[in-house]
């Protein structure tokens, strides 16, 4: 029963997704996502143009609530927009931007289009990007188009959690054109990053390498002066010690010579006993 609810909640999420995105076309969706809310549901919508979505006063919103109610019929879904800050790192943006601009244009400037793309994504700041266009572009056989720049992760946890990755189509009057983004974004940290130490003015490799050992060495002094400074305290603290064993030694010794003078005593008259 449970994993049949899971499958139902997924599949009713999923058709939502569809039906929003559908709605909402052309209009730069880079993520839709739904929370469960003690209030009812909230749906947000992660886009590029977020005043195309809310529309004047707010008209959009309400009716997009209404036809949710409706259709799913969801108790009281709340819409949330948030705006993408950097548009040419999503990959579902970039993707629908190609799509659009396919179906304005036409097939025969796909080159063009994808060369621009590609240059706004690299100058803000991706580490590498890859759109593959695949259908009939231009002609009559179907065929792929590969445009690459930059370093881009093809495998590894890297490849499969980093790169941001978008699939879409295009409708066009010779038929339907595949598209595929991938854009590896510059905050992603690989597995082989290597920081490299810089040089100051007026300073070789050499130098760089000797200051390091230096403050290595001052480093290895502080903890030397930290282990004698426990030692000197260590031996004071003896000495402070030491008057407190002088007087028990003193005192055993005492008692020891008591003991010696009270045996030697008592064979001493024993022996006189037996003279006698």
């Amino acid at each position: 029963m449970i994993e049949r609810e899971f499958i139902a909640q997924k599949t009713k999420e999923f058709y939502i997704k569809k039906y929003i995105e559908a709605k909402l076309k052309g209009v730069g969706i880079s993520q839709i996502r739904l929370k469960k809310i003690p209030l009812g549901e909230k749906i947000i919508i992660l886009t590029s143009k977020p005043s195309l979505i809310v529309g004047s006063k707010g008209a959009n919103i309400r009716d997009l609530t209404k036809e949710l109610k409706q259709n799913f019929k969801l108790e009281n879904p709340q819409i949330e927009i948030n705006e993408v800050k950097n548009v040419f790192l999503d990959a579902n943006i970039v993707a629908d931007r190609i799509a659009s601009s396919l179906e304005r244009f036409g097939s025969a400037r796909f080159k063009s289009v994808g060369h621009k793309i590609m240059e706004n994504v690299m100058n803000s700041g991706a580490l590498g990007i890859e759109v593959l266009i695949s259908g009939k572009i231009p002609g009559a056989r179907a065929k792929s188009w590969r445009f690459y720049q930059g370093y881009l992760k093809k495998c590894g946890d890297a490849a499969v959690e980093g790169v941001r990755k978008a699939k879409t189509s295009a409708l066009l009057k010779t038929g339907i054109i595949g598209i595929q983004v991938a854009i590896m974004p510059p905050d992603l940290i690989l597995p082989d990053h290597v920081t490299v130490l810089k040089e100051e003015a007026g300073q070789t490799v050499a130098d760089a390498v000797n200051a390091e050992g230096a403050k290595e060495e001052e480093k290895g002094s502080k903890k030397k002066s930290v282990a004698t400074e426990k030692s000197d305290k260590g031996e004071k603290t003896e000495k402070k010690k030491s008057p407190a064993k002088k007087k028990v030694k003193e005192g055993r010794e005492a008692v020891e010579s008591k003991s010696t003078e009270k045996k030697e005593e008592a064979v001493s008259e024993k022996e006189e006993q037996k003279e006698e």
